[in-house]
């Protein structure tokens, strides 16, 4: 069983910047890939950036060269530092867990709220 806890989220101004953060237990997670989520109000979740357990990653084009994923694998640990935001970011952040093909494990989330 895995559990994961986003914090970090809150509410900023347009070119705003916020750091989320995601704290893993139950087991180590180095060997699965990772990714941060977001769901906003009468919206699909989408897939904001993933990052695999070699550290490569993978952002939706919407928030290339903003967001940055990045793990720390000693920590047990999912970071996702957002610059230049926008008030079309504003949405609830998952990270997840992929194992066996599938992101098996989720957070509860964190609200990012940005203000025009």
């Amino acid at each position: 069983q895995v559990q994961l806890v986003e914090s970090g989220g809150g509410l900023v101004q347009a070119g705003g910047s916020l750091r989320l953060s995601c704290a893993a237990s139950g087991r180590p997670l180095s060997s699965y890939a990772m990714g941060w989520f977001r769901q906003a109000p009468g919206k699909e979740r989408e897939l904001v950036a993933g990052i695999t357990s070699g550290a490569s990653t993978n952002y939706a084009d919407s928030v290339k060269g903003r967001f940055t994923i990045s793990r720390d694998n000693a920590k047990n640990t999912l970071a996702l530092q957002m610059i230049s935001l926008k008030p079309e970011d504003t949405a609830v952040y998952y990270c997840a867990v992929r194992m066996s093909g599938t992101y098996r494990y989720w957070g509860q989330g964190t609200q990012v709220t940005v203000s025009s």
